[in-house]
């Protein structure tokens, strides 16, 4: 019935006096109980009505066809509420079932079902995703929290340190009944770990050589704190972005820095120069070592050699005096003799002797000049005891004594005692 109906509030449907109210309760009630009859197939005429004018009363409910319709709502009601039981858990969750506020127990992937609220309630656990907690910095290394990055090392210096912890979860009963504040638990344990280490560590170690083992220690010291308290929690990774000095001290720790490379460096140039050297030493010194004793024992072998050949010249010698004798003197001047220039002279024929002792005293001083050993220049004649022989056997060619020509040196000597005799 709209609101702009003239029978609205009327009675009896007469407008008298032109009085308009409220609508009557009864009509309303009457048109409620005939909507809900025609709900369950109740007809207005089969409900005992009265034919006169062809008018019929509208129907009213029994007690009983009253009490039937709450029964089906209240059942309607009453399955609705146990559908809102059902829950749907992910293969990367874990569901976990509350009764009233107090755990009842963990279920797995897939369909569930539970008591509905308010006797059991659940919660969805993610274990599979990883989460993300920044230390010293936020969004970027450029947006740095100095209460969680400065830090004092062992030697008493404050190095800027700028870290990300990643962490997984492993239990969800101990991560929502043991955690008020998970990711701060997490962020207090990291700082508390690293500062440790880093409290028992140089400053070169901490910004240089040292970084990838104060990650690794830390990981397994953070996770130490957090199972002492049980947090369910497990750490997966530590990444370290940034470690520095103080802006302030920047510029003085630049130029120590550029000292301690000018100091490798040269450390480095000089340890190249020594690899080159030393071991040419090395090689001269052995090498020298080897013609040492190389000279030692043909020196050895030599002298050897000379006994053993003068005790057997001695043995013949006692045998044969007069024969070794010539014999020995025979050799020593063949061997003088072949490594000196003879010239031989025949002393009978009276034709002008020229030597061209200039050009052979040239010849031997060009020699030793240059280093090398020149033979001496010598006019030969046979010895004494061989002219006899040899003028017997050829007297046409047989040898005459000689001049031997001087060397440069007796020459000189000579004229020197001249001059004295004078």
């Amino acid at each position: 019935m709209s609101l702009n109906d003239p029978q609205w509030g009327n009675k009896g449907g007469d407008n008298k006096g032109g009085k308009q109210g409220p609508p009557d309760l009864e009509t309303l009630w009457r048109d409620f109980n005939r909507r809900l009859s025609g709900m369950f197939g109740k007809k207005s005429g089969g409900m005992g009505g009265q034919g006169g004018d062809g008018g019929s009363k509208p129907p009213t409910l029994s007690p009983m066809q009253f009490g039937g319709g709450i029964g089906l709502l209240i059942g309607l009601i009453l399955a609705i509420w146990l559908s809102s039981g059902f829950y749907i858990v992910d293969a990367s969750q874990r569901g976990v079932v509350l009764e009233f506020g107090r755990y009842k127990e963990t279920t797995e992937s897939g369909l569930r079902w539970r008591l509905p609220y308010p006797i059991q309630s659940h919660e969805l656990v993610n274990l599979t995703g990883v989460r993300t907690v920044e230390i010293g910095y936020r969004g970027s290394e450029k947006n740095k929290v100095l209460k969680e990055a400065l830090m004092l090392t062992d030697d008493e210096n404050i190095i800027n340190i700028q870290f990300a912890v990643q962490y997984i979860l492993k239990d969800p009963q101990q991560y929502i009944f043991n955690n008020r504040l998970p990711e701060e638990a997490v962020v207090q344990a990291a700082e508390t770990a690293v500062r440790e280490i880093v409290g028992k560590s140089k400053m070169d170690f901490v910004l240089y050589e040292g970084r990838a083992q104060i990650a690794v220690n830390a990981t397994t010291l953070m996770q130490e704190i957090l199972d002492r308290y049980q947090t369910g929690i497990q750490i997966s990774k530590v990444t370290m972005q940034n470690a520095q000095p103080p802006e302030q001290v920047q510029a003085a720790f630049d130029d120590a820095v550029k000292a301690g490379q000018d100091r490798e460096r040269q450390k480095s140039e000089g340890q190249a120069y020594a690899n080159d050297v030393i071991p040419k030493a090395r090689g001269t010194a052995a090498r020298l070592m080897e013609e040492a004793n190389g000279y030692r024992q043909r020196v050895i072998a030599t002298a050897d050699g000379d006994a053993s050949r003068f005790k057997q010249i001695l043995v013949e010698y006692s045998k044969a005096p007069e024969v070794t004798r010539s014999r020995m003197y025979l050799e020593t001047m063949q061997q003088v003799m072949s490594n000196t220039t003879k010239v031989m002279v025949d002393a009978k024929g009276n034709n002008l002797l020229y030597l061209p002792l200039d050009k052979l005293m040239q010849a031997a001083g060009t020699a030793t000049a240059s280093g090398i050993m020149a033979p001496s220049t010598s006019v030969v004649q046979p010895p004494a005891a061989m002219l006899p022989e040899v003028a017997a056997g050829r007297p046409e060619t047989a040898p005459q004594p000689a001049i031997e020509a001087p060397s440069p040196r007796q020459r000189d000597s000579l004229r020197t005692r001249d001059r004295s005799e004078r």
